[in-house]
């Protein structure tokens, strides 16, 4: 991540060329150099290597922490919006009121002169 990066350099032909060529390597065939030898004892055969997977795996355990902290932040989260929108409906009902108690104001003016 830290590392620098090369800075690939544009040709007006439209090719990209990196500035450091990486080295080219002539032959990456593997060289059999001599056949297995029978012996005469017997081996225990080899267990297949574990196949990489990119699913993760989680115990009981884990799995009722992510369950849980899942359904808590639903909780927060909607405690959140529910506590906002009752801040605006409670807004919305005291200007409605100081409306109705300054228009009753201006009417009762009006009706005096």
């Amino acid at each position: 991540m830290f590392q620098p990066r090369i800075p690939v350099n544009p040709l007006p032909t439209g090719l990209v060329t990196p500035l450091v060529q990486p080295p080219v390597t002539a032959d990456i065939a593997p060289h059999h150099t001599a056949d297995a030898v029978a012996c005469n004892h017997h081996h225990a055969p080899a267990a297949p290597a574990p196949a990489p997977s990119s699913a993760v795996r989680l115990s009981p355990t884990g799995l009722a922490v992510v369950v849980a902290g899942g359904a808590g932040a639903v909780l927060v989260v909607g405690a959140v919006l529910v506590s906002m929108l009752l801040a605006v409906a409670i807004t919305a009902a005291s200007v409605a009121v100081c409306a109705v108690v300054l228009r009753s104001l201006l009417n009762g003016q009006q009706r005096r002169r």
